[in-house]
């Protein structure tokens, strides 16, 4: 099977013609994710520090063999990257090598994030007398660390989420102090910036619960208003925390059709499945509130990986049925250790390899999800 390098999926991406084709479909010990799904979309993951310096030695072959995309967990968020005021308060070692990381391994590189509430340093907002810069100011900012950002990496980091998270579960933008401060068009600002630091770059709007119908209506409310304005997002981020039996196949489908209808291309771009419960949300402060569960103590049991894994399968029968409007999935953790959801004790089993490294029941499913050639 072909191997995609990381420019040829650029433009593949670019051109709105992504990976049409067809596959053989066949789940084997020695097919590979990338491999399976090689002419439908790109099959990412997000990975830390330790793993683009490869100092994982458990999750790194697993990287190599299995993606051709990746995206940063922590590298490209403001507070690491930029933790400090002025021209000297740029932090580039990390992201340098998590791009560096990408480029030797021929991956297509996503820049998470540019514009979030959340792991942006408190000076950003502030002024020398601890009050809240004033609209201009915080603008300068914005610029400044955006065609700093994305002007370094130009051309190498093919996809940037240029907004994360910018709405209420209703559908309403966020009172983040990005729009308390500015406006509600810090969103375009923000944007503008990012196109006009590298103009070939993929610019996605990335939320997590956009299959709740209140915020999938205020999502494509924002993204037909930026459209209107000739604002250049180009790309839709579904976040996809998903729950055992949320969002059901009837929801996810119909978010990813609604967003293709808006001509932008889909990406799935933080898969996971919390087979621990809990309230349905992906907001981090929520989450940490839920306090610790460790109710697998002796590990999944049998039946629950077999949930599992057709859980998964039904959400890539999905995927596969849009694969002309999805261009990429991405998993959030390379193995269940390496989740997000592990927090404050919580112990949660939510990627296709376990804590060990070895692909669990539903990296099986996954593969065999994959269409055969003659059904395409």
């Amino acid at each position: 099977m072909r191997k995609t390098s990381n420019l040829a999926s650029a433009a593949l991406l670019a051109t709105a013609g992504l990976l049409t084709g067809c596959v053989t479909g066949k789940a084997s010990e020695s097919t590979t994710l990338k491999d399976a799904y090689q002419n439908d979309f790109l099959i990412g993951v997000a990975i830390n520090e330790k793993q683009f310096t490869d100092g994982d030695q458990r999750g790194d072959p697993i990287i190599k063999a299995q993606f051709n995309c990746i995206s940063p967990e922590n590298a490209l968020k403001w507070a690491s990257i930029h933790p400090d005021p002025g021209p000297n308060g740029y932090n580039f070692g990390p992201a340098d090598q998590y791009v560096e990381f990408g480029e030797k391994n021929h991956m297509t590189i996503v820049g998470h994030t540019l514009v979030w509430h959340n792991q942006t340093p408190r000076w950003v907002f502030r002024d020398s007398n601890g009050k809240p810069v004033t609209r201009e100011v915080l603008l300068e900012r914005m610029r400044d660390h955006i065609h700093t950002v994305v002007g370094r990496y130009q051309g190498r980091i093919k996809i940037w989420d240029v907004v994360n998270e910018a709405l209420n579960e209703d559908g309403t933008l966020r009172p983040s102090p990005w729009e308390k401060i500015i406006g509600p068009d810090y969103i375009e600002k923000a944007f503008q910036y990012a196109h006009e630091a590298d103009p070939n770059a993929i610019l996605r709007y990335n939320d997590f619960s956009l299959e709740k119908t209140p915020k999938r209506n205020g999502a494509i409310a924002l993204i037909k208003k930026l459209q209107a304005e000739g604002i250049p997002v180009t790309a839709i981020g579904l976040q996809d925390h998903d729950q055992m039996d949320w969002p059901t196949v009837e929801q996810e489908d119909a978010t990813i059709s609604a967003f293709a209808a808006l001509g932008l291309k889909v990406m799935v771009t933080e898969l996971d499945v919390n087979v621990l419960g809990g309230k349905q949300t992906a907001e981090i402060t929520e989450m940490a509130n839920q306090g610790g569960s460790n109710i697998y103590t002796n590990g999944l049991p049998p039946v629950v990986q077999q949930q599992l894994a057709e859980r998964y399968a039904d959400l890539f029968r999905v995927f596969v049925k849009h694969h002309n409007d999805i261009s990429l999935v991405t998993f959030w953790g390379v193995t269940d250790g390496d989740s997000w959801l592990n927090m404050r004790g919580r112990v949660n089993h939510p990627l296709l390899f376990d804590r060990a490294g070895n692909p669990k029941p539903a990296f099986d499913a996954v593969i065999q999800a994959a269409q055969p050639a003659n059904s395409k």
